[in-house]
């Protein structure tokens, strides 16, 4: 596994890409409430995601996740909250079923290493 820190081990299945897509998230409010809102990702992997939002959720609850490009939806659920100096709450969210490629791309596996071109070696004169 790749460090991401020195104290600290990458722990996702798959490495994060900072990639920005618009999407709709439907679900309910910590009282009960449904609401539907519009984000933008901040960065993806396989297997979830990590975006701003203003209503308030809890770890564990389950959204929809719309990708506005697509139009697909997707169910999620909420693995951490985390609120930024500028006020800002950030949501990370987890797919239920992460064999479907919800971003159209793939990525790499953790502690792969980027491919390396040859040099093509000089004939000697």
């Amino acid at each position: 596994m790749s460090l991401l820190h020195f104290r600290c081990k990458e722990r996702r299945r798959t490495l994060r890409v900072a990639l920005t897509v618009p999407l709709t998230v439907r679900g309910k409010t910590d009282s009960g409430e449904k609401f539907c809102a519009q984000t933008n990702s901040q960065s993806v992997n396989r297997h979830g995601a990590l975006f701003p939002l203003e209503e308030i959720v809890l770890v564990g609850q389950t959204l929809i996740l719309m990708n506005d490009h697509t139009a697909q939806s997707m169910e999620c659920r909420v693995v951490s909250i985390h609120r930024a100096r500028d006020g800002k709450q950030y949501i990370g969210v987890e797919f239920m079923s992460p064999e479907t490629n919800f971003w159209h791309m793939q990525f790499p596996i953790p502690g792969s290493k980027p491919l390396r071109r040859t040099i093509p070696s000089k004939a000697s004169a």
